[in-house]
């Protein structure tokens, strides 16, 4: 995080008002919904859709894949980029759903902030809290918002003290809600001690704000009823003795996360959240690379890619790499070096997003998120720089939990899959392994609903049915090791060898016996269930 007495030179304007943060949940804690707010405040879009469809009301804009829409998840992690106030916002919405874990597990390595959404009635649920782990990884600065505060929902102090004790993290209340449920009339500002009302009216209006002189002021009698306007006092005195001050500098450090009351739906408190991003999120931060780490005030621009995706318009068989921007200046038209192959790129059409729509990008600076369509050039893991050889470090790659092999409805096709599914592991989608005994190939994923992802996309993509079949193998292992003693396993186990997209060796396992049997018979050779993306 930001030394403050370190001596490096203050960052740009540009980049300092910079706030990339990506937003993270349990699956229907309301962050699509807290997604589309944030565009509509930041004036992107004039009317929030809703997650669902109903009828032509408006779809949301952040989820662009047939199948996120039909069902109102997320599937795949999208960024958006918006002013708001004197802040330029870069956002990234995630997938909640645990099947996908992997893929917000490498969008947190492009962000410096996480907003964790929770719902008021069921707390921090097991996704919250695999996701958090990430961030604590990472030491990412996080700042909580508390949804749906207009249902019931649990005592306040209840939710607090379970985020302290499950995420083993300070929590200080930047506001404090008046009433639950059907009672609930908006929050208490205590950072900049207003009034907050929440209209129920107009869900896209922003709320109505009230300056008070402190809880004692009695215009707070005109519009709070006697009996919440007495349970408030007695609720902040007690949450001032109890919990510890916002400490800004605990909030870089990760250490301590402001929580916000609201209602995504009705557009309440996110105002306020948003407010809070601009003021105690980070600037953009410094990104480990080899053989040095890369800061975000350096003039030549660097860049890597954290996400690709492809055929995001069915048109055109494009793939967009998401790309990170970790230092300098960029412009369009710029040539760039690509460090895996040595080569330049220029870089003619870079896009910035509002989910699925897109506009060029004539200029970006650190910190920002631009999409790079290329036809297969670009993998997660990959770093653009001016030249210099630096290679970002962190963005894992894990062993697939589920394991099954893919075959074409049609035999002649067989080409023709190969192709989609080349596509899709670069794309970090799934994990493809060629057996070097047999035909075939076995797809590997973390969670069961990536199958029926891959299986309708391919379908709609390709035009190509595809069947999934239960595999003999249960896990995949990547090999390491010295290259003699790598042949000498791969010639011995050829039945349970295979390669990935990479063409790195795989050993496939049916039972921990197998695993244990390599590192017993096979002592130079490691067997890793994570693999640095493209080294």
């Amino acid at each position: 995080m930001l030394d403050t007495a370190s001596n490096r030179p203050d960052l740009p304007a540009e980049i300092a008002r910079r706030r990339t943060f990506a937003i993270i949940s349990h699956p229907d804690a309301g962050k699509t919904t807290l997604t589309e707010k944030f565009l509509l405040y930041g004036g992107a879009i004039q009317m929030a859709g809703q997650v669902r469809a109903k009828g032509e009301a408006r779809r949301t804009r952040s989820d662009f894949m047939k199948m996120e829409q039909d069902r109102g998840i997320s599937v795949s992690a999208s960024a958006m980029s918006f002013d708001f106030k004197s802040f330029r916002f870069n956002l990234v919405d995630t997938p909640g759903h645990s099947d996908f874990s992997e893929d917000t597990y490498r969008t947190l390595t492009a962000v410096d902030a996480a907003v964790m959404v929770i719902d008021g009635a069921k707390g921090v649920e097991s996704q919250t809290q695999k996701l958090f782990e990430v961030c604590r990884l990472r030491d990412l600065p996080i700042l909580t918002f508390c949804n749906k505060m207009d249902r019931e929902s649990r005592d306040t102090f209840d939710i607090i003290d379970e985020i302290q004790e499950n995420l083993a993290i300070d929590v200080t209340p930047a506001s404090w809600p008046i009433g639950v449920g059907r009672d609930f009339l908006g929050c208490y500002d205590l950072i900049r001690d207003r009034l907050e009302l929440m209209d129920r009216a107009d869900r896209n209006k922003v709320a109505e704000s009230i300056a008070i002189e402190g809880l004692d002021d009695p215009k707070l009698d005109e519009h709070i009823p006697a009996h919440l306007l007495e349970k408030l006092r007695e609720e902040i005195e007690m949450a001032r003795e109890l919990l510890p001050a916002l400490n800004p500098q605990a909030v870089l450090e990760g250490h301590m996360s402001p929580i916000w009351f609201g209602s995504a739906i009705n557009s309440f408190g996110v105002k306020e959240l948003m407010d809070g991003i601009g003021t105690y999120g980070p600037v953009p931060q410094p990104q480990k690379a080899n053989p040095r780490q890369i800061l975000p005030e350096e003039t030549k621009v660097s860049g890597f890619v954290f996400k690709v995706q492809a055929n995001m318009d069915p048109k055109h068989r494009d793939r967009v790499a998401f790309v990170r921007l970790a230092s300098g200046h960029f412009h369009r038209g710029m040539k760039l070096t690509h460090v895996r192959s040595k080569k330049p790129m220029s870089i003619t059409n870079p896009v910035l997003f509002l989910a699925s729509d897109r506009e060029l990008a004539e200029e970006a600076w650190a910190g920002d998120i631009i999409g790079i369509p290329n036809h297969g050039q670009l993998r997660i893991g990959d770093t653009l720089t001016e030249g210099e050889a630096l290679k970002v470090t962190g963005i894992p790659s894990f062993a697939p939990e589920l394991l099954q092999t893919v075959r074409a409805g049609d035999p002649l096709k067989s080409k023709h899959l190969e192709k989609a599914l080349m596509q899709f592991a670069e794309e970090g989608a799934a994990k493809v392994f060629k057996p070097m005994i047999g035909s075939g190939f076995i797809v590997g994923v973390v969670g069961a609903l990536q199958f029926e992802v891959l299986g309708s996309r391919i379908e709609l993509e390709y035009g190509l049915p595809v069947r999934f079949e239960a595999s003999q193998f249960t896990s995949a292992r990547w090999v390491h090791g010295d290259k003699l003693a790598v042949e000498k396993l791969i010639n011995a186990n050829k039945q349970h060898m295979a390669e990935d997209n990479d063409g790195d060796a795989v050993y496939l396992t049916r039972l921990q016996w197998d695993i244990d049997r390599v590192a017993r018979d096979y002592p130079d050779v490691t067997l890793s269930a994570t693999k640095e993306m493209m080294v």
